[in-house]
């Protein structure tokens, strides 16, 4: 029978297409294996994805989507915080994950699943069945070490992080304040906060954890982890660090013939995620800072969210420039900026000679592109645990300036004009500049390690040092605890 290993994105592009990269990995490590990537609608439902799919099946054979059959009852309610929608998506599906994977296992030798943390509700689906699981966490190792100690940090606290300021201080980690956690984790009473914590115990019983991340990025969180400082009542899975993961994509753009037309090193591109985006007000005064900065600058514009739609959702129609941004705009700027709809190929154009800076929304798939690339940060947090991974990108590894913002995220026109002349023009950009281009030369060898397929384990050592790289062990027995010696 043929060994395949199973995954169950997310559904966000984001997150499908780091299981994808991953699945491409592990095929080069071992060519014998396949990899069968589960699907519900939700996942294939937008014609970006549909075509990502067909594109992958035409390139990688190894990698089969299974469609699972549509939901016989009704689908969640689509007015509920995206996040939960995931969730509720999913635990309505375990039933047909089950009946998914015994006709799997019918046919074939299921050696692992790998489960997107927020597909969770599959856990214990696939621990029933007595398949080794595995969690892909798509953020950084600071998340996922947060993700750990989530018990220990929340279970003696009096009410909910919502009613109180205080600083938490987490293993390998600066301070962190209260209000700064995921919006997730605010309330007690919320579906969001008991299926994070959910998620954070079944991590904790997982075959192993694996994170889109690099070791001279975060040592001292990987440290932490190897400790089991996370985890101080019990045992620590293992812990596999497969980044950075980048898409390498190339092809025309408008985007990339106008950089080309730039002096190196001079633009900064403002890119919020696939998903991010702002109030009208606040694109006038990102306009405005632009023109005061004085820099060239790249900028994706969508319109701004309903009233009764979050800042996340997936709904794009082309934005309307003239109506969205001040008069003349455009004119004024044309010289120094390009000002793009909806969507533009992030990675190539962090990629680009001429780009020099990247306001960021602090989502970590766009913070390991702009590490990979050399690109030094602004950090702008928009949703989800953002504001958290500010903390970790201004303060714990220095990559990023941090903007001043109100309480409810609005930046103004002088506060982004100063940060993006310090981080162009001054000798404080000039150090972070420095040490992202030294975080460059690390992703480009981490990624060039083991022929491109860096899975590695954390070693069991108070020193850490670079982590001796392994194969995850899905060829191999079913018991997925490698014991590795430091390199």
């Amino acid at each position: 029978m043929e060994d395949v290993v199973v995954m169950f994105p997310s559904v966000g592009m984001g997150h499908f297409i780091s299981m994808v990269e991953l699945g491409e990995l592990i095929l080069t490590h071992d060519p014998s294996l396949s990899i069968t990537i589960l699907l519900t609608p939700k996942h294939y439902e937008a014609a970006s994805a549909a075509n990502y799919i067909k594109t992958i099946t035409g390139t990688t054979p190894s990698i089969n989507f299974h469609h699972l059959r549509p939901l016989h009852h009704p689908p969640p309610d689509s007015s509920i915080h995206f996040f939960d929608l995931v969730y509720q998506l999913i635990k309505q599906y375990r039933p047909v994950v089950r009946d998914a994977l015994q006709s799997i296992s019918e046919k074939s030798n299921i050696k692992a699943v790998i489960l997107d943390f927020m597909s969770n509700h599959a856990f214990e689906v696939c621990r029933s069945l007595n398949i080794p699981t595995y969690f892909l966490f798509t953020g950084s190792a600071f998340g996922a070490g947060i993700m750990l100690y989530l018990r220990t940090m929340l279970e003696n606290l009096p009410g909910s992080l919502k009613d109180q300021k205080f600083y938490i201080e987490a293993p390998g980690n600066p301070p962190i304040c209260s209000l700064d956690m995921p919006s997730t984790l605010q309330d007690k009473d919320t579906d969001s906060y008991k299926n994070l914590i959910c998620t954070s115990e079944n991590m904790a019983k997982s075959s192993g954890i694996i994170v889109n991340t690099f070791a001279a990025l975060e040592p001292r969180v990987m440290k932490a982890l190897a400790d089991g400082e996370y985890i101080p009542d019990g045992p620590t899975p293992p812990t596999y660090y497969v980044g950075p993961l980048i898409k390498g994509n190339t092809g025309d753009d408008k985007c990339l013939d106008w950089l080309s037309s730039q002096p190196s090193k001079s633009v900064v591109v403002l890119i919020f995620g696939s998903l991010g985006k702002l109030k009208k007000d606040q694109l006038i005064e990102i306009a405005k800072g632009l023109e005061k900065s004085g820099q060239r600058f790249l900028w994706v514009v969508r319109n701004p969210p309903p009233e009764n739609e979050a800042g996340h959702a997936f709904e794009f129609k082309d934005p309307d420039l003239d109506d969205l941004l001040p008069a003349g705009f455009l004119d004024r700027t044309k010289e120094m900026g390009l000002v793009v709809n909806n969507w533009a190929p992030q990675g190539e154009i962090l990629r680009h000679e001429s780009v020099g800076g990247f306001v960021c929304h602090c989502g970590w798939n766009s913070v390991l592109e702009a590490m990979h690339a050399g690109v030094p940060l602004v950090a702008w947090p928009l949703y989800a645990e953002q504001r958290m991974n500010r903390v970790h990108l201004v303060e714990g590894i220095k990559v990023a300036l941090r903007l001043k913002m109100s309480e409810e995220g609005f930046v103004t026109a002088e506060e982004l004009a100063e940060r993006l002349r310090e981080l162009m023009e001054e000798e404080s950009g000039r150090k972070i500049r420095d040490h992202v281009s030294n975080m460059s030369i690390s992703a480009k060898a981490a990624v060039a390690d083991g022929v491109g397929v860096p899975l590695s384990e954390t070693s069991r050592h108070t020193g850490l040092g670079e982590p001796k790289l392994v194969i995850l062990p899905l060829s191999g027995a079913r018991s997925c605890r490698s014991s590795v010696k430091s390199a």
